[in-house]
């Protein structure tokens, strides 16, 4: 179902003394995206691997038609067991969550939309997920965006919190686009929280939703500080005194787990000295595109 190993990085040589990623700790194992899948009764090509780590192998796909094909992103969910435990499962879960999400917040303006099952040879991939392809790039450390780019934003993670929606995981620069125009895009859903629909259900939880949407709030005015602080009238020490004390409190266990994670990846020379994701033999595509 899915094609031979493609080669690393495109041409890219691999940083000194690392190595690519062994099948455990790759999404698909040595397996790469499909060649072509089916998508919504469109078949698509593969156009470029985005990326390929332990959660899930992301692609860029097109269509071939003229003059302007379609693209679609198409992202693989973790199917690779570890050692003798199968996942299949934790793809599947995760391919659903995205579905589901983008499903809650379809017509939210800055959410791409869901494009449907993705198969191969007429078979759905359970662990797939696909949405509309923004053109664009991931919100950079450097960039200066226009002024109407953090009130878009603003107005559109206050839709996706009307919708009941906490992202979560808006610290992450990734999960942040900007469009050709210089408008914003929110993605990657798979840790996200919503509110069961049923209201016995969703009362008790509206108050872990109100405190995750607070967090939304406080990494948006972080970024916002960082590439317009001329616009918030804000001092970065400021910020930090803002800080919830559920987010002090949730660093103390993440920075030294993701501490750990990094020198194993670097004990096992898959990432450089620094264990940083730029220095991997084949890092996510925003951090090749800063290194060229």
């Amino acid at each position: 179902m899915f094609s031979p190993s493609l080669p690393a990085a495109a041409g890219r040589p691999a940083p000194t003394g690392v190595r690519p990623r062994p099948p455990l700790f790759r999404a698909l194992g040595q397996a790469e995206p499909p060649e072509g899948v089916e998508i919504g009764g469109a078949s698509f090509r593969l156009l470029e691997i985005l990326k390929h780590d332990s959660w899930a192998a992301t692609a860029i796909y097109a269509t071939a038609d003229a003059p302007m094909p379609r693209k679609a992103l198409c992202k693989f969910n973790r199917r690779q067991p570890i050692l003798a435990i199968p996942m299949a499962w934790l793809g599947r879960l995760l391919a659903a969550r995205e579905r589901h999400f983008h499903a809650r917040l379809a017509g939210v303006v800055g959410i791409p939309a869901h494009l449907g099952p993705v198969s191969v040879a007429g078979a759905e991939l359970p662990n797939a997920f696909s949405r509309e392809f923004i053109e664009g790039h991931v919100l950079d450390p450097h960039d200066r965006v226009d002024d109407d780019f953090f009130p878009r934003f603003a107005a559109l993670l206050a839709a996706v919190h009307r919708r009941d929606v906490a992202h979560v995981d808006l610290h992450k620069r990734e999960n942040v686009l900007v469009d050709l125009s210089g408008r914003p895009w929110l993605i990657d859903f798979q840790i996200s929280f919503s509110l069961p629909t049923g209201p016995l259900l969703a009362a008790p939880l509206r108050s872990l939703l109100r405190i995750l949407q607070q967090c939304d709030d406080y990494h948006l005015l972080k970024h916002h500080l960082h590439h317009r602080p001329d616009q918030t009238g804000l001092a970065a020490d400021e910020i930090d005194r803002r800080r919830p004390w559920w987010i002090r409190l949730h660093r103390r266990f993440a920075v030294p787990f993701r501490t750990l994670r990094r020198q194993l990846l670097v004990g096992l020379s898959i990432r450089g000295r620094s264990g940083q994701v730029s220095t991997e033999a084949f890092p996510e595509v925003a951090h090749r595109r800063r290194a060229a």
